[in-house]
């Protein structure tokens, strides 16, 4: 077999450690999907009997912002946030495909109708966007938090 610069490849070294291609392909097979899962600092897990649509809310240099949406399966979780949790409290709202609240609170937050991020919290329908009601959610000042979204017959 012949690589792209014309020479000719060989598994000599592989076979000479006793292994073969196929052992060698399935290996790295193994790697790619039973490797180190990537790290997420807040998780979001769905245990309803629904599609939620997440956002989520935190500080972020003094001010609060919001962000969103993530779809999150039955029985699936979506990693929102992918580095470690600097603030003790970090706020969720989440709605059912019919745009229903799932998960509010007392937080005034506002929401996009598609993917936002979005810097403050007043005046949301003058800036275009719905005002929304999110729950505040206290990691205990944890860098890693996984929050678990239940239904009311559960």
């Amino acid at each position: 077999m012949m690589n792209a610069t014309g020479h000719r490849m060989t598994w000599w070294p592989i076979r000479r450690l006793g292994l073969t291609p196929m052992l060698v392909s399935m290996a790295s097979a193994a790697a790619l999907l039973f490797g180190s899962p990537a790290l997420a600092e807040l998780s979001i897990c769905n245990q309803t009997l629904d599609v939620v649509n997440v956002a989520i809310g935190y500080e972020e240099d003094g001010e609060f912002q919001t962000e969103g949406w993530w779809t999150v399966g039955v029985h699936r979780c979506a990693d929102v946030i992918r580095k470690p949790l600097t603030s003790r409290y970090v706020y969720v709202y989440a709605e059912d495909v019919f745009a229903q609240a799932v998960v509010a609170g007392a937080v005034q937050g506002c929401v996009g109708g598609k993917r936002f991020l979005i810097r403050g919290v007043k005046d949301c329908w003058v800036r275009g966007y719905e005002a929304a009601k999110f729950s505040e959610v206290d990691t205990k000042a944890q860098s890693r938090w996984t929050l678990f979204i239940k239904s009311n017959l559960m």
